[in-house]
């Protein structure tokens, strides 16, 4: 039967978890894996450390009964897991579960048909930007644009849609390109988000003057592709929606840090070898895997998750200040963001 679905200290229920299944990344994104950090010599998790299919299974199964109905995989990027498709045809079966992933687009043409056939619902992309220039040294492996929208075509093409796009906006790097990309898929069907560049992690450098706030954006599109807003489909949504006063579909924006969301957060985090985080500038986690694998059984693993979930009492986002931004947290590729 089951479970009472917890609330934390705040009220929010526990609904959304993603789903981190590598740590590691084929990009390195200055704002997620600078290579200066993540450079040849970084150490990623043994395979040994990172959870099985199985395990991952045993834990979505607990997280479902306690009221979790959105899950969605991230890495690192999580296609350079081997046989991930196995692991969504393992979960794709748990009743009224929305299953969705979201991939740097590098590998999807490749892997998006088996995705789709194993009961993947949908999928999200990053893409911060058409300048094929600004795209790969925003990548830092010279990765070119062409090859990410052939990826989202063959998403298409599989059935995982309607595909959201998400670009991470970084005053001077990117910020120019955002009404091209605003016009290159209205009307496509899917939908574009921009997202605020975050202090996530510690190891981005992040500076507030390279915020460019979620207002400016909307202003910006606004004038060239006349907006107007959307109220929210859910509680929790992190999205600030706004749909084209044409017809021709919506934009998103996420305003982690101009206008935080936090009072309405559901959404609960699994590291690649089974730490739980209830916030993604969390600076610790709770160890999962430990319980798993010393013979814990599902209501003592299952009791663990409701009671850090009804300690909870994140809203940093709320509460950011100068000293909390220089603060020690998790980055964002081992939690998947």
């Amino acid at each position: 039967m089951p479970a009472a679905v917890p609330s934390d200290r705040l009220g929010r229920p526990l609904r959304d978890l993603r789903l981190s299944v590598t740590d590691r990344c084929n990009f390195r994104c200055p704002y997620c894996m600078p290579r200066e950090v993540f450079g040849p010599h970084h150490s990623f998790l043994p395979r040994a450390e990172i959870l099985t299919f199985e395990e991952l299974q045993r834990l979505v199964r607990l997280f479902h009964r306690l009221g979790v109905r959105k899950v969605r995989l991230t890495g690192g990027e999580p296609l350079l897991r081997q046989d991930l498709p196995e692991l969504v045809g393992m979960l794709a079966g748990l009743a009224g579960l929305d299953l969705a992933l979201t991939t740097n687009g590098t590998l999807l043409a490749r892997h998006a048909e088996a995705l789709a056939a194993a009961g993947l619902g949908r999928v999200t992309v990053s893409l911060d930007s058409l300048d094929d220039e600004v795209f790969r040294r925003m990548n830092d492996v010279d990765f070119p644009v062409a090859r990410v929208l052939d990826g989202i075509d063959a998403a298409a093409a599989a059935g995982l849609g309607p595909i959201k796009v998400n670009a991470v906006v970084r005053r001077g790097l990117n910020d120019r390109g955002l009404v091209d990309l605003a016009s290159h898929f209205k009307g496509s069907g899917h939908v574009l988000r921009f997202i605020e560049y975050m202090d996530v992690g510690t190891s981005n450098r992040w500076r507030p003057d390279d915020l460019v706030p979620g207002e400016e954006i909307v202003r910006r599109v606004d004038a060239e592709l006349p907006l107007e807003p959307i109220e929210p489909a859910y509680r929790g949504e992190v999205a600030r929606r706004w749909r084209y006063r044409d017809g021709g579909g919506e934009v998103g924006v996420i305003t982690s840090v101009s206008q935080p969301f936090c009072g309405d957060c559901t959404r609960a985090r699994l590291s690649a070898k089974g730490e739980l985080y209830t916030c993604l500038f969390a600076a610790a986690g709770t160890d999962l895997r430990a319980p798993l694998r010393s013979g814990a059984d599902d209501t003592e693993i299952e009791t663990l998750i409701r009671d850090v979930w009804t300690r909870r009492t994140d809203r940093y986002s709320e509460l950011r200040s100068e000293e909390s931004v220089g603060g020690k947290r998790v980055e964002m590729s081992y939690i998947g963001g």
